[in-house]
């Protein structure tokens, strides 16, 4: 329980992140339980996945939505093939040694800001 504000502080981190600029359990979460609190980076991702089992979004979600900023047929056919990647993501990620499941993941975050800090 010790952590336990911690932990709020950091989903509220995240949450405003999320619905600022649509990121949360990759980019904010999953680093700061490696880097803060100590999480091996299996862990990080599982908890993080975790997070999504609830509808953690929908509050952004529907901030958007009454604003005419979601598509939800696009949104229906991307959330089919998440649950089949993130499976099969998943079963790949715990069968990787811890070592090339972080290198991994820091290449996908450095590729990710290059092309935004590049990008017109």
């Amino acid at each position: 329980m010790e952590l336990f504000p911690a932990y709020i502080v950091l989903g509220l981190v995240a949450g405003v992140m999320s619905g600022l600029v649509g990121i949360g359990g990759g980019i904010v979460i999953v680093p700061a339980l490696v880097i803060l609190f100590g999480f091996s980076q299996h862990a990080a991702q599982g908890t993080a996945i975790a997070l999504m089992v609830p509808p953690i979004g929908i509050m952004a979600a529907w901030a958007y939505y009454t604003n005419g900023y979601v598509d939800l047929k696009a949104a229906s056919i991307i959330c089919l093939g998440f649950l089949l990647g993130g499976y099969f993501g998943a079963k790949l990620a715990i069968s990787l040694p811890r070592f090339y499941l972080e290198k991994f993941f820091g290449a996908v975050l450095l590729l990710v800001s290059l092309k935004i800090l590049f990008s017109k």
